[in-house]
């Protein structure tokens, strides 16, 4: 025992083949080539975004030309244009950072608070555990697309109401996920001998625990973030979307009584919906493979 309390990560088994299990868990993700395409795809899209004022300049609600072109009719609107004269491709380009951000932002609040409440429930136990485990049981009863136009609708529909909205729906999945790894971790040879070392709870649960729980919630993250612009999307087919702030489900959701004579119109930015949302499934995918031990040994 007084090995053990002279470190805390005196019981972590070596490392074999002197190569980390980041390390091998990496260079499985690149032997994946759906995980590269989905990659790919998602730097594509971020590239798009951070570029979006040099690739399409001006305003995208601006109207540019004769409204309902199609595309190929006017060289200046490669794209066409909606019902408002307003430039597709234009609102495509831009559209990327408004969809991106929703993702990454409802995925943030949701991990930051599922994280808490699961780590909170899952290390200390007990009656803290029960409290916190009837409110996330609390939330679920509510389906969580519902949650979000009732949070939407009490405020008005700008994109930070829709992020917080989003993210305050999707917790309880993370918080049961982190709260079921922290039950098998806190028992473990590492975290006894953390404590056998006089390290407190908040740092056992930080700098030990989740750590080793990273793997599953890495996985869940990028899954979190495809479901979140699928949630925007739908709200904005609903009429529920920031009118200040191009978004591809807003363009959909804008155009949605021209589907009929102008499909386009929805097809294109619902087109880039899925085109994202399958590369960060395709990426979830190949983490999971990537990050599982028993999956990388059967593919080795």
């Amino acid at each position: 025992m007084s090995s053990l309390a002279s470190s805390p990560h005196a019981a972590v088994p070596s490392r074999p083949h002197g190569r980390s299990p980041g390390a091998r868990a990496f260079a499985a993700l690149l032997r994946n080539p759906l995980a590269l395409a989905g990659i790919a795809i998602l730097v594509l899209t971020a590239v798009v975004a951070a570029l979006a004022g040099v690739i399409a300049p001006g305003d995208p609600l601006d109207m540019a030309g004769i409204p309902l072109q199609w595309p190929g009719d006017d060289a200046a609107h490669r794209l066409g244009t909606d019902s408002l004269g307003r430039d597709v491709f234009s609102g495509l380009v831009h559209g990327t950072r408004a969809s991106l951000m929703v993702g990454l932002s409802a995925a943030s609040i949701s991990l930051a608070i599922g994280v808490v409440v699961g780590a909170v429930g899952g290390y200390f136990g007990g009656r803290t555990d029960n409290v916190l485990v009837r409110v996330t049981e609390l939330f679920q009863t509510v389906p969580a697309f519902l949650l979000v136009i009732v949070l939407v609708a009490i405020h008005q529909p700008t994109l930070p109401v829709i992020q917080a909205a989003i993210g305050l729906a999707s917790w309880p999945e993370i918080a049961r996920l982190v709260r079921a790894e922290f039950r098998v971790l806190r028992d473990s040879d590492f975290v006894l001998a953390a404590r056998a070392s006089g390290f407190g709870p908040l740092h056992i649960i930080w700098h030990e625990v989740l750590p080793n729980a990273l793997p599953p919630l890495i996985v869940t993250t990028s899954i979190l973030i495809a479901s979140a612009i699928l949630a925007e999307s739908g709200l904005s087919f609903l009429g529920m979307s920031d009118p200040n702030v191009v978004s591809w489900g807003g363009m959909i959701g804008g155009n949605r009584e021209h589907i009929g004579s102008a499909w386009f119109l929805t097809a294109l930015p619902g087109a880039a919906i899925a085109t994202v949302v399958l590369a960060f499934n395709l990426l979830g995918d190949g983490l999971n493979d990537a990050l599982n031990p028993r999956l990388r040994r059967r593919s080795a």
